[in-house]
């Protein structure tokens, strides 16, 4: 796993690239409701800065009074930040498997977030490993879970929680970080 984009917490994203992500997340949705359940690129309204049209991995948490309601991204760019957004947007709404669907009325009531991800790499020593700076992928074997890098300031854990935590979301035993025939990797996000 590794891809050449720049340092991506070094972005310089406007208060309107800002609103305009913002804005695509509650459109992306709201059309579904709407009767548009098949996204397609020609509709998905267009940013006017070149910055978000560059191929960037993101992911799309939706919350309910703090609460994961739903979490679905790309980790590498697939395809234009905005089109990546719009459409994780809707699998974090419709398709989160840990979840039901989000219903109309509950989508007023949800908070989102954005990840825009950064490059991913081979963790060189896991005591390098800064909470609420680094997100992490555990893989092993067939196995491989992903926690972004907000997750452990949010829930106050430190270094050895947060891989442990991450091990399990990969379906692995806690103390499987350990273990040399484990892959992990470390990334940063822009997260709004």
């Amino acid at each position: 796993m590794n891809n050449e984009q720049s340092n991506v917490r070094s972005l310089s994203l406007t208060a309107a690239d800002k609103d305009y992500l913002r804005e695509l997340v509650q459109w992306s949705i709201s059309t579904y409701f709407e009767g548009a359940h098949t996204l397609d690129d020609n509709t998905v309204p267009k940013p006017e800065s070149p910055l978000l049209k560059q191929e960037l991995g993101a992911f799309v948490t939706l919350k309910k009074n703090g609460n994961l309601r739903g979490c679905i991204g790309n980790v590498v760019g697939q395809g234009p930040l905005y089109l990546t957004v719009a459409y994780m947007a809707r699998a974090a709404a419709f398709e989160d498997p840990r979840f039901p669907q989000v219903s109309e009325t509950e989508f007023a009531y949800l908070s989102t977030e954005i990840s825009i991800m950064g490059p991913i790499t081979l963790c060189p020593d896991t005591d390098l490993i800064e909470i609420g700076t680094h997100g992490l992928i555990m893989q092993h074997r067939a196995n491989s879970g992903l926690l972004l890098p907000q997750v452990a300031q949010e829930w106050n854990w430190d270094r050895n929680k947060f891989l442990e935590q991450t091990c399990i979301k990969a379906g692995l035993k806690p103390d499987m970080w350990k273990n040399p025939a484990t892959k992990i990797y470390w990334f940063e996000a822009y997260v709004l």
